[in-house]
């Protein structure tokens, strides 16, 4: 039906930018190799580069 594809655009849509931010967090390398480090040094380190990606973007 026609709401089943307004649905599908929309999240399509949404995927789509989930999917960037992804990759731009992989260019920060946090995402691309195994961590070898404290866990709350990652999550600092993540929540901070996942902060750039975003200021980035204005949100």
């Amino acid at each position: 039906t026609e709401e089943q594809k307004e649905h599908n655009r929309e999240l399509a849509s949404f995927r789509m930018r989930v999917e960037n931010k992804i990759r731009e967090l992989k260019i920060f390398k946090i995402l691309s190799y195994v961590y070898r480090n404290f866990q709350k040094k990652y999550n600092m380190r993540f929540n901070i580069i996942a902060g750039l990606v975003n200021l980035r973007h204005g949100f």
